[in-house]
């Protein structure tokens, strides 16, 4: 395996930091690796304004980076028989029994047929469940007044660790709704990781939080990963930022934040904290085919499921607002079906964090592009610090 290259990693440093110099962010940190080699770089500040430097260990909120770790553990699961793939999931999530389908989208939420078949667990890993995402102006539609008036904006949206209710209230919730589409016919985005988070934990009989760490956490080698910073590690929490016309505008302040507390519902969308040595050692291990610190903890065909596209062409088509039009999408992360237009190639795998973070890697090399900032995506298409990134590093 090549060693990766000085100008590579030179590439990469110049664009994060033109990004950093131009006000874009305070600060980033990012991580290139191959094989046994993680070339880190650190730039700018925790805050605007300055203050503390960013650190190598700073710890971000990765947002939907979440994702792909919480499907690697459904198919730990899977493996040992917990769950299974094409089992229905409301043998462990009876809220979900006798689901109703709304007859149009944009339609009144009573006017429903029966769903054509039970969701499975499949389909919470592919986003085919039947709930997603409504891409309509707020309120426009009579779905989005009624997730609304559920207090479950979370369950179609960006995560908030306030949340004030567990699992359980959340599914009853959520099970109030009827499906927007019927299981296994489109593809739509976030819902799917929260309901197979709940689902996990019901099925191994432990809270999410405590059964990630025993089964990916600890073994991975990833100690600063979690819902939440616990009080000796706040000092490497960074301020976050919602970018706009007159600047950036902070979000979430380290001295108060959401992510200080563990959350009554951890979300498995979008809800851990994590480092780009954490990540690494994630994604080494999918690169790995499994295999961490020696020892076996998925099998290689259960990676290359996760990995593998599951998509049909229409459901990417339909997804194409968020996957862009080079993806498709396995169990948790997209999958690059060509060249994609930063130069990531076909096979590449990973995802990107609202909260202004992103993870690729690929196969073919062995390479890990891993950037994290503090300063939010403001739509799909992640802004240019990340593209220019993954150019430096695959282009």
């Amino acid at each position: 395996m090549s060693r990766i290259a000085d100008e590579t990693i030179d590439n990469a440093r110049r664009a994060i930091e033109a990004h950093v110099a131009a006000g874009h962010t305070p600060g980033a940190v990012a991580l290139i690796g191959r094989g046994g080699e993680a070339h880190a770089i650190v730039a700018g500040a925790a805050a605007e304004g300055g203050g503390a430097p960013m650190r190598r260990d700073t710890i971000f909120r990765i947002a939907s980076v979440t994702k792909p770790i919480a499907a690697a553990l459904a198919l730990m699961l899977v493996e040992d028989g917990t769950i299974a793939l094409d089992a229905p999931a409301e043998r462990w999530l009876p809220e979900l029994a006798d689901r109703r389908v709304l007859r149009r989208i944009d339609g009144p939420v009573a006017d429903t047929v029966p769903a054509n078949r039970s969701i499975t667990v499949e389909d919470l890993l592919t986003f085919r469940l039947g709930w997603g995402i409504v891409f309509a102006p707020p309120g426009a539609w009579p779905i989005q007044r009624a997730i609304a008036e559920a207090g479950i904006e979370t369950a179609f949206g960006p995560p908030d660790p306030a949340l004030p209710f567990g699992p359980a209230e959340w599914m009853r919730r959520l099970a109030t709704l009827p499906l927007m589409a019927q299981p296994g016919e489109a593809w739509m985005y976030t819902t799917g990781s929260s309901v197979l988070g709940v689902l996990l934990a019901r099925a191994a009989g432990r809270p999410l939080p405590e059964l990630m760490r025993e089964r990916i956490f600890e073994p991975l080698g990833m100690p600063d990963t979690a819902f939440h910073v616990p009080p000796g590690k706040r000092d490497r929490l960074p301020a976050a930022y919602f970018p706009g016309p007159d600047g950036l505008r902070l979000t979430d302040d380290p001295a108060h934040s959401r992510w200080a507390e563990p959350p009554a519902f951890p979300a498995a969308d979008a809800g851990l904290v994590s480092t780009v040595d954490d990540l690494h050692r994630f994604s080494r291990f999918l690169l790995d085919g499994g295999v961490a610190g020696g020892r076996r903890l998925l099998r290689e065909a259960s990676v290359a499921a996760m990995t593998t596209d599951h998509l049909t062409a229409a459901q990417r088509e339909g997804g194409v607002a968020i996957l862009g039009p080079d993806h498709g999408w396995g169990y948790g992360l997209a999958v690059a079906l060509r060249t994609t237009a930063a130069g990531a190639p076909a096979g590449a795998y990973g995802w990107n964090g609202g909260s202004g973070t992103s993870w690729v890697a690929d196969p073919a090399s062995g390479t890990t592009a891993i950037l994290l900032t503090q300063t939010s995506l403001v739509s799909p298409d992640p802004p240019a610090i990340h593209r220019d990134f993954w150019r430096a590093v695959f282009g």
